[in-house]
């Protein structure tokens, strides 16, 4: 009985944070949740009622990508502090070939793996691209532990998606000594990554939108690590202070997120999104 109550409660609070109002997650210019998707989706089309989270404030220095130069980059951001750089236009042909008409048509028979969506991903599964997306691609339930929920991110098979990787374009800001490694990867909307570290790296988001949460090395957040994003959304957030809250962003199409070296951070894909990570590594 005490479940079933729980869950109640779990969905109560979890709708009255759905519809909170835009002034509610607003201060001024930091709102992020006019971020939307281009009208072009790629075929991966979200209904509104599978969008089970909504963009938050964004708190994270947005900078036009034709503005920040290297030194810049290397000055202010590249070991203090994320940010989010604008105006991305370079990888307009790798955007064509992830739609979902071409993705399913050219990679539909390759196998991909599969992997938790808790803290440390430690279950795989290889399915194929197409079963993946026909049969287990779908919006995160809140009856779904993150160690019980599949998505596909990492563990890419360079050699299978080489006609792929080969399209997208890394991020020109470069960190001294290292080279970028690509982890790519699609899943449903309200699924996510919870809070976790490594080095550096930048996320792009090919068709959807994802939301970022940050804080950094000595800030470690509350989190249970078999929980998803949205499980932590909807139970932890709320209760958090102001000195507690990570910095956000919500990123769409166009957008590319630095983070830098051991800074937490968990992500929560607001739609069906296809996206991509740059993971920088010693030389």
């Amino acid at each position: 009985m005490w479940h079933f109550h729980r869950n109640i409660l779990l969905y109560l609070c979890f709708y009255v944070l759905h519809f909170t109002t835009q002034n509610e997650q607003c201060d001024g210019d930091s709102c992020s949740s006019d971020v939307t998707t281009d009208k072009n989706d790629g075929g991966w089309y979200t209904d509104f009622r599978e969008q089970v989270a909504k963009p938050g404030p964004c708190n994270v220095e947005r900078v036009e990508a034709a503005t920040l130069t290297q030194e810049d980059f290397i000055k202010k951001y590249a070991y203090t502090a994320p940010v989010v750089i604008s105006g991305i236009k370079y990888n307009e042909e790798f955007r064509k070939m992830c739609s979902k008409q071409n993705m399913l048509r050219e990679f539909g028979s390759k196998t991909i793996r599969l992997s938790s969506a808790n803290t440390y991903s430690y279950k795989k599964v290889d399915v194929t691209l197409r079963e993946y997306v026909e049969n287990i691609l779908k919006p995160q339930s809140l009856y779904t532990l993150g160690n019980e929920t599949l998505y596909w991110f990492g563990d890419n098979n360079y050699t299978e998606w080489s006609d792929l990787f080969e399209q997208y374009n890394q991020p020109q800001w470069k960190l001294p000594k290292t080279e970028g490694v690509l982890s790519f990867g699609l899943a449903g909307a309200g699924t996510g990554v919870p809070f976790h570290f490594h080095g550096p790296g930048f996320g792009e988001v090919i068709y959807g939108r994802k939301r970022w949460f940050l804080t950094p090395p000595e800030q470690k957040p509350s989190f249970d690590p078999d929980q998803t994003t949205l499980h932590w959304l909807v139970n932890n957030y709320p209760h958090l202070s102001e000195n507690e809250k990570p910095l956000e962003c919500t990123i769409g199409p166009g957008d590319l997120i630095y983070f830098p070296d051991r800074w937490w951070h968990g992500t929560l894909n607001i739609d069906t999104s296809v996206f991509i990570s740059t993971f920088l590594g010693p030389m």
